[in-house]
């Protein structure tokens, strides 16, 4: 029977689904690198989320893999190369959580524009400061969308009922769309147009720090930023500038450059407080694709992918 190594949290369906194909599931969400590199040379495959880093020499050790399923979307934790040349299928499923993160994304801009967190802040220190904290609509703004994959839409999909103008670029992707509001443009027309920027792209050479001090002087108008992606796509020291310059009036930050508070140098430690005391800064742990429905849908698009190549395996 082939073996199938789970190192993560995942949703029962999921194990159900493999067994149900004839794989022997051996579930260990709490497993380290470490021990994964140790024990992958005897499965067939491989469910995992970002803490497991499939370089090239992790894969030599993985002489009977054959597929990797990736829950969720960012393939920047694989050696898509070596992977390839080893015959291991690589599956992921942005599929399964370009919903929630769009809605998340949607939440946060609200927020940010209506200055809710603040207020609420506020509000339980018994203070009332109704003007300072007098909000923007969405009707009329234009929201440029730089990535146009599974997110990208789903975000443009969730705002289309808002009246605001969306502007979509993809480097990757020929853009498709019945959407009305929506223009299909390229990455200067954003940088001249839009009043919200909003990122869904993956890690890659091109999107590594694609927001950073020469990118926003290029931009014509001040703007909110949200990145629901990579934290890698932002230069955070770039956004702190553009922060208190009021080149970017607000951002909503889902991602960081680096997630791990724990790891922060004293050099990022200082940067990160500094960012943490902005006002016009809304702030999550990486949570936009977290929800108790994308936990089920991720599984059910990793099982429909295998069953479509199946042939393969």
């Amino acid at each position: 029977m082939k073996r199938v190594l789970v190192t993560d949290d995942v949703h029962p369906y999921l194990i159900d689904g493999l067994t149900d194909r004839g794989y022997e599931c051996e579930y260990r969400p709490s497993i380290s690198l470490e021990e994964t590199r140790e024990k992958i040379g005897s499965y067939q495959g491989l469910i995992i989320n970002s803490k497991i880093k499939a370089d090239r020499h992790f894969l030599e050790q993985a002489k009977l893999l054959e597929f990797i399923g990736r829950l969720g979307s960012g393939l920047e934790i694989i050696d898509l190369d070596e992977a390839r040349k080893r015959g291991i299928l690589v599956l992921s499923a942005p599929e399964g959580n370009c919903n929630a993160v769009a809605e998340h994304a949607v939440g946060m801009l609200l927020s940010v524009l209506n200055h809710l967190n603040r207020g609420d802040r506020e509000v339980r220190r018994f203070e009332w400061n109704r003007e300072k904290n007098r909000g923007r609509e969405l009707k009329d703004l234009t929201v440029g969308i730089i990535g146009y994959g599974h997110t990208g839409p789903a975000f443009a999909e969730k705002l289309s009922g808002f009246g605001v103008k969306i502007l979509a670029y993809d480097r990757f992707v020929e853009i498709e769309t019945n959407l009305e509001n929506v223009s299909i443009c390229n990455i200067v027309d954003i940088q001249n147009k839009a009043d919200i920027i909003s990122l869904h792209v993956s890690l890659n050479p091109t999107s590594k720090h694609l927001i950073n001090r020469e990118f926003i002087n290029g931009c014509k108008r001040p703007f909110i930023l949200i990145n629901t992606s990579r934290g890698m796509a932002v230069n955070t020291k770039d956004l702190l500038w553009a922060l208190k310059n009021g080149k970017i009036t607000a951002a909503c930050l889902d991602v960081f450059e680096n997630e791990k508070p724990s790891t922060f140098s004293a050099e990022e430690k200082d940067l990160y407080s500094r960012l943490y005391e902005m006002d016009q800064v809304i702030l999550s742990p990486h949570i936009a694709g977290w929800t108790f429905e994308s936990k089920l849908r991720i599984a059910q698009v990793l099982l429909q992918k295998l069953d479509a190549h199946k042939n393969k395996l």
